[in-house]
């Protein structure tokens, strides 16, 4: 694959300057951190086309990276934006069979100041 498919995979930033995604991440141990880092550069190979078991679209433009160590399963939510991107909001431990309709809202809401953002930085 060449290089001008591939998506840039970038982390939303707050206005404070934190990046709760990447905080996440940092935060897990080694083999979750590493294997949630294949999962998000298999995304930015194959962007959308990424499917089930290592993403799975969830509610209204917002999906998620699935990892799973043993028992250990983390999610990673993202969505897409303008220019090939794929940009990841925020993470959790997964302790449900379903994900947390906060997290999902918490994604959305951080989609919404990145868009919002991003039109005033034009």
């Amino acid at each position: 694959m060449d290089q001008q498919s591939e998506f840039s995979v970038i982390f939303y930033e707050k206005e404070d300057g934190t990046m709760p995604a990447r905080d996440f991440i940092l935060g897990l141990d080694e083999k979750l951190k590493a294997k949630t880092l294949r999962n998000i550069n298999l995304l930015s190979k194959v962007g959308p086309a990424l499917r089930k078991p290592e993403s799975s679209p969830l509610d209204d433009g917002i999906f998620e990276i699935r990892t799973k160590v043993g028992t250990n399963l983390t999610r990673v939510l993202y969505f897409f934006y303008v220019g090939k991107k794929a940009v990841l909001t925020n993470g959790f431990i997964k302790k449900t069979q379903k994900t947390p309709q906060k997290e999902i809202e918490m994604a959305k809401r951080y989609r919404e100041d990145f868009l919002r953002r991003s039109k005033e930085n034009e």
